[in-house]
Parts: C-alpha cells; structure tokens; sequence
C-alpha cells in the first residue's frame, strides 16, 4: 500500500478533542456509531497537502530509467500486503490462508454472471471484430453506452454516442485525462481520503500531482455529517496550492465515494460544479459505484442528471463494469465529455488502452439486455450486498466500533482509533500487520491519505464463509488475541 509523502500547509480546521457523535445514530450506520466514540488524542489537522509522490524515493535501479525507477519504486511500495495475500490466498484447500477484506471487489454475483456471458448470443466472431477499431470504440458499443448512461444516469436529454470514449477501464480514463489536461507538474484537487492508487493513475503517465482537501471526522451539527466536503474546504485547499505556486487544472470527484461511501446530493454536485466553473477548472466525476447503492433511501444522482451543467466543457463523466457488474478483471470503463477536444485527444491514447472487438460485442450485449440487468442482475446484487453490509455492520456494533457507511459501494469506513497505544501513523501500521499476521487482510486509512491515524476501509462484498472468517480473525485481533486458531473448517 503506497502512503502519499506531501507537504502540509494550512492551519488547524478543528481544535483536537473528542468526536461528537449525537443526533447521528440510524438503523443504517450513517454516520458514526454512539458506541465506542472514544479516541486517542490527535494532532491538528491540515487544510490541504501538495503532494509531492517522489518525495521518499530513494531506490534507483541501473538498468531503468530515473522515469522507470520511480514507476518500479511505486510497485514496490504499493502492493506490500497484496504481495504477502497472494503467496497465502484462503481456498478451500487452503483454510488458514489469508481473508481479503482490502481489495474493494464484488464477488457475490459470479453464479449470475457466469451464466449470462456464456449464453449464445455473447459469442461471435466476424472480420470487423479481429480488425482495428475505431480507437474510440466500435461505434456500435458507443450507442450502447450512450443508451444505457442516459438511462440509468437519467439524463435529461439523450446522451450522444459521439460524446462517449471506450477504453480498458477507469485507471486508464485517469492517466488519460491526466495526460491531456495537465502540463508536467500540475496539479487536481482531491478530496482526502480517496482511493490511494489515483496518485499513480495520473503521475505515472502525466507526471500531475494531486493537491489533497483533508477531511475530517468531527461533526460540528445537526445537518453536518463526518468527512464532509464543502466548497469552503475547497477555496482554501485552492487558495492554499495557489501559495505555493502549485497551478491547479481541475476537481476530482468519486461519486459514491471511496472510501467513505458518501453520496453527493445534487445541491452538493451543483455547489462543486460552480465552484470549479469559477475557477476556470475541469471536474472529472468517478461514478463507478453508480449502481452499487443498495439502501433504497439513499438517493442517488449522477452529474448527468443534472438539468444544467455550469461548464459542460469541462464537466468529464467516468463508468465502468468493473464495480457495478463485479468485473474487474474485464477492463471496460467509459469516459463522457461534451469537449470534442478532450474526447480526440483521450482517443488517441486508446492506441495503447483499447479493448479487444471480442470484448467490445460482449459489453454491447450486457449493456443492451435491460430485461436482466433490471429484472435479475440488479435486484439481486442489491440484496447480496444489503445482507453482507448489515452482518459486517451488525459485528462492528457488538464489538462497539464506529464507522461511516451511507448504503453505497462494497466498504464501510471503521473507526479502529481507539485501539492505538498512541495517535501516530505508526501504530495504525502496526495495527493493520497484526490484522495481516493473523490472516486477514484490510487497507489502513494513511494509504487513502486520511490524516487522523486509525481509519481501516473493510470491504464487506464477499461470500459468507469468506466473510463470517474474515470477521471472526478481525475480532480476535482486536481482543487481543493471537495467531489464527483452527476455526476454518467450522465455516
């Protein structure tokens, strides 16, 4: 797991102390639990933070480049867990491997899956299919798209397939858009904590840097809710790059976020929306999770719902199969923007993140087949989904641990801060190898540039054997007990 170095600019938006938790307390766990607020004693918070990604590089390598060592030096540093996970996978032949409850993957629905591509009508081979494509995507598929954003992103008008940019999912949209919005050495704005591998995504290829708005966990209202975004955050983190002669090019937004599965309401959307029109900046929107919000009363919308965009130029829309349909492996993600010179300029780059014709008429195919998308696929990935969230949230409540969820995306955000000797970067660490040495394995919060030491994203979309041992090994560790006893073959 790759932990961001930056500089920290700013001073303090909240004064330390204990997180107040009143008024927040719903049958969904939105929001942070009354039970177990208690917290170790943290420093101050920042407002922001340049990120500087090479800032710890110290490996260099005689045969790579100084460009190649950075990209090696990432690897290494990014995949420490993944690495020990992988050489010690939990199978049935192997119950005392490890639980992976870090990976944010949907693997609940491969039975359903499995038996709508190996129908007939996905398999079908002709000439055009094994020749170049159109390097934004067989025109057929982009209809396809196009249909199906306009139709559960509930556009107000038609989407238009000219708009639409197909390539081999959402890490590439990202070092795309990086690389043709951005000079060397410029910067997005992000809300902290994001998805960490997003640094890579857009330094690797563009060498662009992130600006991080911190978020914190305090709760200051009634209408106020922990890790919220405002677009006071934003001005100052702004305000703040713009000191430091950081030029800032544009927003990044996840919609449903992660890690923290907020959803934007759409007063919020049109709020970021202006604020980054004022500023002459471009929004990418990640709505990967789009379908994946499982409690029917949160409501979700997408950008493209929106009756009006304040800067359609600059307003850039991404999706993919990878969350949604549980395909990650697929590599199939979308990019939606109204700039033709955005969308010919990322379409070039398909060149080298294109997908297969093969695949391109498997995802028309599922796209087009709204009778079981809606009928089988969804209300049925919904209820799998809603009953892995409510056991995992129903453990965390009889253990007395606090987390955030708001019904969205496969990961609850949990509060382990009490269980630090000492509020530091350090004994998260530590916290998350003895969460690893006893075969289980979650993602610590400094890897999502979180800034309060304790924060673990628990991705909860598994299966229930999978779970219910993944959660058994979790308690262990946090009562204090070690090595993993012989409990598998009872799951």
């Amino acid at each position: 797991m790759f932990m961001l170095p930056q500089k920290d600019s700013g001073t303090p938006t909240t004064s330390p102390g204990s997180l107040s938790t009143q008024g927040l307390h719903s049958n969904h766990g939105d929001g942070l639990e009354r039970e177990g607020s208690g917290k170790p004693d943290q420093k101050p918070l920042k407002l922001y933070g340049v990120g500087d990604p090479t800032a710890m590089f110290s490996s260099d390598s005689p045969y790579l480049s100084s460009r190649g060592s950075i990209i090696k030096w990432f690897w290494d540093s990014a995949e420490e867990g993944y690495r020990t996970y992988h050489m010690d996978e939990y199978e049935d032949e192997n119950p005392s491997g490890i639980i992976n409850l870090g990976t944010s993957e949907n693997k609940l629905c491969f039975d359903l899956l499995s038996r709508r591509l190996s129908q007939s009508d996905m398999l079908r081979v002709e000439p055009s299919l094994l020749q170049y494509p159109d390097w934004r995507g067989h025109l057929f598929l982009r209809e396809e798209v196009a249909r199906f954003l306009s139709f559960y992103c509930r556009s107000p008008a038609p989407l238009k397939p000219e708009n639409v940019v197909v390539l081999n999912g959402c890490a590439s949209l990202f070092s795309a858009l990086a690389t043709v919005l951005c000079e060397v050495g410029e910067a997005f704005l992000i809300p902290a904590p994001y998805y960490g591998a997003i640094t890579q995504h857009v330094y690797l290829y563009g060498n662009v840097r992130l600006v991080c708005v911190y978020l914190d966990s305090e709760v200051t209202g009634l209408e106020t809710r922990p890790f919220q975004l405002t677009v006071e955050k934003l001005e100052m983190a702004l305000e703040g790059a713009n000191s430091e002669g950081v030029k800032v090019k544009g927003l990044i937004l996840i919609n449903p976020q992660n890690p923290l599965g907020d959803v934007y309401s759409p007063g919020e959307l049109q709020e970021y929306l202006k604020f980054a029109k004022r500023h002459e900046l471009h929004v990418m929107v990640d709505e990967v999770y789009m379908l994946s919000v499982f409690e029917e009363s949160v409501g979700y919308h997408s950008v493209l719902s929106l009756e009006r965009l304040p800067d359609p130029q600059r307003t850039h829309v991404m999706w993919a199969t990878s969350k949604d349909f549980g395909m990650s492996g697929l590599r199939f993600g979308t990019l939606y923007t109204e700039n033709q010179d955005v969308a010919t300029a990322v379409s070039s780059l398909c060149r080298y993140h294109g997908l297969s014709g093969l695949v391109q008429y498997q995802m028309a195919q599922l796209l087009r087949d709204r009778d079981w998308i809606n009928q089988v696929y969804l209300p049925e990935n919904h209820a799998r989904l809603k009953a892995a969230h409510t056991y995992v949230s129903e453990e965390l409540r009889a253990l007395g641990i606090p987390f955030v969820s708001r019904g969205a995306g496969f990961f609850i955000w949990v509060d382990l801060r009490k269980y630090l000797p000492a509020a530091t970067f350090e004994e998260e660490k530590l916290l998350w190898r003895r969460f690893l040495d006893n075969k289980v394995l979650l993602s610590f919060g400094q890897a999502f540039e979180c800034k309060e030491p304790g924060w673990f994203r628990l991705v909860f979309s598994d299966k229930t054997h999978r779970l219910r041992l993944g959660m058994q090994r979790v308690r262990r560790v946090l009562e204090g007990k070690s090595q993993v006893a012989e409990d598998a073959p009872s799951c």
